[in-house]
């Protein structure tokens, strides 16, 4: 009930400061000042007011946050003991060396394609190169270059 009223009484300074601020002719500022003081109103009409207070002032609920808090810690704290461990069980010791080889083929196939991205195999015909007319290598240029005019 009081925190109902402590809203009600913000929600009204709030809008008679709007209202002074768009007796100013600073009405951007007051709509602004508007939708602010009607916040706490509105968390009194949805009952949110009245369930923060139900829960702030019951030892239940904060027994249960701090129930909450040391679950949190623990995932935290062997989380971190997880990270540090050396790792000398069979299970890490396997996981570890898999990480390890799909590093290594990663970095063997990002070697590959940093070497000839495009690169395909030679041809079977590859040899026959040297006998071709030197005409017949300039003929797609000659046509593009025709096409354009030049």
């Amino acid at each position: 009930m009081l925190a109902e009223t402590i809203c009600s009484a913000l929600s009204a300074a709030g809008l008679g400061i709007a209202a002074i601020t768009a007796y100013r002719r600073k009405f951007l500022a007051a709509v602004r000042i508007t939708a602010y003081a009607l916040v706490p109103a509105g968390l009194v009409m949805t009952g949110a007011v009245e369930w923060l207070a139900r829960t702030a002032f019951s030892p239940v609920a904060w027994a249960g946050f701090g129930v909450l808090g040391l679950s949190w810690l623990l995932f935290v704290t062997t989380r971190a003991v997880e990270r540090r461990r050396s790792g000398t069980g069979r299970t890490d010791r396997g996981e570890r060396a898999g990480r390890e080889e799909r590093r290594v083929r990663k970095g063997r196939q990002e070697g590959r394609a940093a070497v000839a991205p495009a690169a395909s195999a030679p041809s079977p015909g590859a040899g026959d190169r040297g006998t071709a007319k030197p005409a017949d290598d300039f003929s797609d240029i000659e046509a593009i270059l025709k096409k354009h005019g030049i």
